[in-house]
C-alpha cells in the first residue's frame, strides 16, 4: 500500500509540473524572426551595391535591426526613403507579429566599400544583428540588374 501511495504521489506532482509549465508556455514569447525574399541586384558600380530583403517577426514582441554585416562589403548601411530622398538610419523596428520589409524605391541596404564586384549568380553571405534577438545568417543571391521580385524575372 505504501508502494501505491508513493506512486501516486509522484503522478500528483508530476501533473502539478506540467499544468504550471503549460500555463507559462502560454504566456508571451520574445520576438520569433525569419528572412525571406533576399536578393542583391547584380550592381552597376564597382564599389557600391542595393540589398533587399524581408524580416518576419512572427513574436510577441518587437525587435529592433540594429546593424548588418558582411565580409563582402567594408560597410553596410541602412537606409529609408521617405518623400523621395534616401536618408541613413542606425536602425529598424520588426514589429511583433509584423514585418519590416526592404524593397526597391524604400527601405535598403547599401553595401559601400564592395572587395569585389558581384556578378549574377553569386551569393553574398549577411549577417543580420538585433536589439533583443541573436544574429540571423542570410545568403543573399545577386540577380540580374533588373531583377522584379514581383515577377521572378
Amino acid at each position: 500500500m505504501t508502494g501505491v501511495a508513493a506512486t501516486g504521489a509522484a503522478l500528483a506532482g508530476a501533473l502539478v509540473l506540467v499544468g504550471c509549465g503549460g500555463s507559462g508556455a502560454s504566456g508571451s514569447s520574445g520576438a520569433v524572426l525569419s528572412v525571406g525574399a533576399s536578393y542583391m541586384p547584380q550592381p552597376v558600380s564597382a564599389d557600391m551595391a542595393a540589398g533587399f530583403l524581408t524580416i518576419t517577426n512572427k513574436g510577441d514582441t518587437n525587435d529592433e535591426l540594429t546593424s548588418v554585416t558582411s565580409d563582402a562589403a567594408g560597410e553596410i548601411t541602412m537606409h529609408e526613403t521617405a518623400g523621395g530622398a534616401m536618408q541613413e538610419v542606425g536602425s529598424f523596428k520588426v514589429p511583433a507579429h509584423g514585418q519590416l520589409v526592404f524593397k526597391s524605391g524604400g527601405n535598403h541596404l547599401m553595401f559601400e566599400k564592395l572587395k569585389r564586384r558581384p556578378e549574377q549568380g553569386d551569393t553574398i553571405t549577411l549577417r543580420l544583428k538585433f536589439a533583443e534577438s541573436g544574429p540571423l545568417t542570410v545568403e543573399m543571391p545577386v540577380k540580374s540588374a533588373t531583377y522584379n521580385p514581383s515577377t521572378g524575372h
